[in-house]
C-alpha cells in the first residue's frame, strides 16, 4: 500500500519579493504639481485677471504691481530666514514703521545735539534706519535665546513695543515732507522709493539684489547650511557643534534689517513718515513665505519660493483692487490663501513621506 505524502511548506521560507508600487507615476506627478504650486497659482492669477480686465497686463500696471511686490518680498525674505530655523517674527511690520519714522525724523527735523542740529545725508539716514531694524532684531534674538521666551510671544511683544516707539517718536504725528533741501545736504531720499533705472523702479532692483544675496547665503555658505540644520533638528545641530543661539540671533538681525529696508522703501514712496506705516504687513510676509513652500516647522524652504509667494500675494491684491473688489472681501481672500498654502504644504509633506516609504 502506497502512502501519499504532502510536503508542508518550509517554515521560515523567504516570502516572494513585493511587486512594484502601484501607480507611482500619478503620485510623482501630484508631488511635482504640489512643489510647483506657487508658479501654477501665479500663472492662473495672471490669466484670470487678464481675462476680466484689459488693464491688468499693461506695462505700466505690471511695473506698478512689481514695485508693490518688492516691499513685501524684502519683508518676506527676512522672515524666511527666521522660519527656516523654526522661529517666527511677528514684529517686522512694526520694525518697518519704526525705521520709517526714524528716517523721517532725521530728514525732517534733524538730530538735536549740543550746539545745534545735525542733518545727515539721505544715504546715511538709510543706513541708520537699517541699523535700527537690525538692533531691534538683535533684541528679539537675545530675548528668545537668553531668556528662553517663545518666538511667537517675544516678537508679538516687540510688535507692540516697536509700534509704540514709532508713535512716541513724533507724538503720533506725521513727518510730511522728506524731500530735503540743498542747504541741509539731505536731498535724494526719494530715489529708492520713487525713481527708476532703465525703466524699472529702484525698489525692484533692490529686491533683486536682496533676493540674490539671500539665495547665495542660504545655498552656498556654511551659515546657510547651519540655518537649515537648526530648523531641521536643533538637538542634532547642537551635538554637531553648531552655535545655535548665535544662528538664531543672526537670523532675527537679518529679519529686522530687511524689515527696516522695506519700511524705508515704503516711506520714500509715500514721501512722508507715518507711525502706522506697514501695519499688518507681517501677515503678508509670513503668507508669502508659507505659500512659497517654507515649512513653519523649520528646515525646509527656498528664497526663490518666498519671492514667488510675494508675487502671488501682490498680484492677487492688486488684481482684486483693479476689478473693484471691496477691502473686506480682499481680507477674506487673503486669509483663504494663507490656509490654502498651509494645507498644500502639509499635503506635499505627506505625499513625499508616502513616496519615500514606498521606494525604500
Amino acid at each position: 500500500m502506497t502512502e501519499t505524502h504532502v510536503d508542508a511548506p518550509a517554515t521560515g521560507a523567504a516570502a516572494p519579493p513585493p511587486g512594484p508600487a502601484r501607480h507611482p507615476a500619478p503620485a510623482k506627478a501630484a508631488l511635482l504639481l504640489l512643489r510647483g504650486r506657487t508658479l501654477v497659482v501665479l500663472v492662473l492669477l495672471v490669466v484670470f485677471f487678464s481675462a476680466i480686465s484689459s488693464e491688468y497686463l499693461t506695462q505700466s500696471n505690471l511695473i506698478l504691481m512689481t514695485k508693490h511686490v518688492a516691499i513685501n518680498a524684502i519683508l518676506a525674505i527676512g522672515v524666511t530666514f527666521v522660519i527656516l530655523t523654526g522661529g517666527i517674527d511677528l514684529s517686522v511690520g512694526s520694525i518697518a514703521g519704526l525705521a520709517g519714522m526714524v528716517a523721517g525724523g532725521l530728514l525732517f527735523k534733524g538730530l538735536n545735539v549740543p550746539g545745534g542740529t545735525v542733518f545727515f545725508s539721505a544715504a546715511v539716514v538709510i543706513l541708520i534706519g537699517i541699523a535700527v531694524g537690525a538692533l531691534v532684531g538683535a533684541v528679539n534674538g537675545l530675548v528668545i535665546t537668553r531668556f528662553k521666551v517663545a518666538p511667537f510671544i517675544a516678537t508679538l511683544g516687540m510688535l507692540y513695543v516697536a509700534r509704540g516707539l514709532a508713535q512716541l517718536h513724533s507724538n503720533g504725528g506725521t513727518y510730511p515732507d522728506l524731500s530735503g533741501t540743498p542747504a541741509r545736504g539731505n536731498e535724494g531720499f526719494h530715489f529708492i522709493g520713487v525713481d527708476s533705472l532703465l525703466g524699472i523702479p529702484v525698489a525692484v532692483w533692490i529686491m533683486i539684489v536682496v533676493a540674490a544675496a539671500a539665495i547665495v547665503v542660504t545655498t552656498k555658505t556654511p551659515f546657510g547650511r547651519r540655518i537649515f540644520a537648526v530648523g531641521g533638528n536643533e538637538r542634532a545641530a547642537i551635538l554637531a557643534g553648531i552655535r545655535v543661539n548665535r544662528i538664531k540671533i543672526a537670523v532675527y538681525v537679518i529679519s529686522g534689517a530687511c524689515a527696516a529696508l522695506a519700511g524705508l522703501l515704503l516711506t520714500s514712496e509715500l514721501g512722508a513718515a507715518y507711525p502706522d506705516t506697514a501695519t499688518t504687513y507681517e501677515l503678508n510676509a509670513i503668507a508669502a513665505a508659507v505659500l512659497g513652500g517654507t515649512a513653519l516647522s523649520g528646515g525646509r524652504g527656498t528664497v526663490i519660493g518666498t519671492v514667488m509667494g510675494a508675487f502671488v500675494i501682490g498680484f492677487l491684491s492688486d488684481g482684486l483692487v483693479l476689478v473693484g473688489v471691496s477691502t473686506f472681501w480682499q481680507s477674506v481672500v487673503k486669509g483663504a490663501v494663507i490656509v490654502f498654502a498651509v494645507i498644500t504644504e502639509q499635503a506635499q509633506q505627506r505625499l513625499q513621506s508616502s513616496l519615500t516609504k514606498r521606494t525604500s
